[in-house]
């Protein structure tokens, strides 16, 4: 909802993407335990003919860890956003 018919910019994707980061870290901190270490990436790019992989790796608990990933996309931009919730003692 925070994107919906914005158009991309290259001048304005930095900022745009680093309050999206920031909006979705303060959303998740609400419903995550506070034992938890967030690490929230978004990645916006414009829209056309191209493809992209987006892909990370980690080293975690695969017992207590885990991500979440969303997509966004409208006739101008897409957006990718990732969320690594990592257990910390």
């Amino acid at each position: 909802s925070a994107l919906g018919t914005i158009v991309y910019s290259p001048q304005g994707s930095a900022p745009l993407a680093q309050s999206l980061a920031e909006l979705l870290q303060s959303q998740v901190k609400e419903v995550v335990p506070l034992r938890y270490k967030l690490v929230c990436q978004v990645l916006l790019g414009q829209q056309g003919q191209q493809s992209l992989l987006v892909a990370s790796r980690a080293l975690w608990d695969p017992t207590s860890d885990s991500f979440a990933s969303a997509t966004f996309s409208n006739a101008s931009l897409f957006a990718v956003a990732t969320v690594h919730g990592v257990y910390f003692e």
